[in-house]
């Protein structure tokens, strides 16, 4: 910490993970197109926990448990062998309520577990849907933050990197900011900010290409919408559960998209 505030940093990519001290710190695990949004839909309509594992193979095992939901994708489709995918419209509250989700992606669970092999002890995950919950609890921490975006296949994606700029906004006055990753997220959140889907649209983002291109417009608009399923995924003993900072459970969401 310098003075009386932590620090906070943003990596842009999960090759670049290992530039940051990740003990003692908060590591927020960010993959907003879809899997942190899809993790955050899902507990906030009721899933008892969200299970991420890094292999389909894995996901499959854990999947022969009475009450679980095996999910997840390779390339932007749903894995083979898996029953479900990663929109968060998979999700509503008839559906996961009560249950396990278990959950692989190409991008998001393995940098959950890169983070965890480096020694990370509190990791929560972040997106646009549960934006404020986020930075929130950030600010009543007080301790140091890495925000670590999955990018795509080790690649800086446009999305995440405006999700990082959009917590640093929220938070900066409560943190020591030395870091050019993080100046160049705020930044460009700050110019998205008016409109962040547009501005992804527009900018030919790859995912945004990626996802649309099989017909997922209706997902990068809700991904992209902040506030919309604000709960606290909270990692700890193998799995993600939510974490309401003392409000009421939530109704289920009802996106109008």
């Amino acid at each position: 910490m310098n003075g009386n505030k932590p620090a906070l940093h943003t990596a842009l990519s999960p090759s670049m993970l290992h530039l940051y001290d990740v003990n003692n710190t908060i590591v927020v695990i960010i993959d907003v197109l879809r899997a942190t949004s899809t993790i955050a839909t899902a507990l906030y309509n009721g899933a008892a926990c969200v299970v991420p594992v890094d292999t389909v193979a894995r996901c499959i095992a854990l999947g022969r448990t009475p009450g679980t939901v095996t999910a997840g994708e390779r390339d932007g489709k749903i894995a083979e062998g898996l029953q479900n995918g990663n929109s968060p419209f998979e999700y509503p509250r008839v559906f996961i309520e009560n249950k396990t989700l278990v959950l692989t992606t190409t991008n998001g669970t393995r940098l959950l577990y890169m983070a965890l092999e480096r020694g990370a002890k509190n990791i929560i995950t972040g997106s646009f849907p549960n934006l404020s919950a986020v930075a929130a609890h950030l600010i009543a921490q007080k301790q140091n933050v890495v925000l670590a975006c999955a990018a795509w296949k080790d690649r800086i994606n446009l999305e995440d990197t405006l999700f990082a700029g959009a917590v640093i906004d929220r938070v900066k006055a409560y943190f020591n900011i030395n870091c050019d990753s993080s100046t160049i997220a705020h930044t460009l959140f700050m110019e998205a900010k008016p409109d962040i889907y547009q501005f992804v649209k527009d900018r030919q983002a790859s995912h945004y290409l990626r996802l649309s291109g099989y017909g997922l417009e209706k997902d990068i608009r809700y991904c992209l919408s902040p506030d919309i399923a604000d709960i606290l995924p909270v990692y700890a003993e193998g799995k993600l559960t939510a974490a309401y900072n003392g409000d009421p459970r939530p109704q289920n969401i009802t996106p109008s998209f």
